[in-house]
């Protein structure tokens, strides 16, 4: 498997990014309300990212792991984090955030944070034993509940 690399906004695998990112989500479908947002993510929407000074870093290729890093006050944000099902288990998930962790370091940025469903429990144990730790509870506009909460990694 080659070392992840960057993906610009010109980058002809945005696409295979996009369709690895559908796959990977699939299975939150009729799992999670509201629904991801990854129903509305479309190439135009990684390039704006990207040229908005955010960043998309996939392995393999086609790819079979990405994440999508955006700098914030205090931290670097984790999205879109997908490994494809045939490849869970084997350290991307790992590399890509020891990666973030790095391009933190690199921007001046203490810690990095991500979201995650409060449904998908299983994502909050991978996020805890790469780390992180839950440091908030969210709710999307319209709900009354709990829809997600917020994990941070001090660097």
């Amino acid at each position: 498997m080659k070392l992840p690399r960057r993906i610009n906004a010109d980058d002809p695998l945005l696409a295979d990014v996009l369709a690895l990112i559908r796959r990977s989500f699939a299975y939150m479908d009729g799992r999670i309300d509201p629904p991801s947002s990854m129903h509305r993510l479309t190439v135009d929407r990684m390039k704006d990212h990207c040229q908005a000074g955010g960043e998309i870093w996939a392995a393999g290729n086609p790819p079979v792991a990405c994440i999508f890093l955006t700098p914030k006050a205090g931290c670097l944000y984790l999205g879109k984090l997908a490994v494809d099902q045939a490849y869970r288990g084997s350290g991307l998930a790992r590399q890509l955030v020891d990666l973030a962790a790095q391009r933190a370091s690199d921007l001046g940025l203490p810690a990095l944070e991500l979201q995650t469903r409060i449904e998908l429990v299983e994502n909050h144990r991978t996020f805890a034993r790469l780390g992180f730790v839950k440091t908030a509870e969210n709710s999307h506009p319209g709900h009354n509940r709990v829809t997600d909460i917020t994990m941070r990694l001090a660097l």
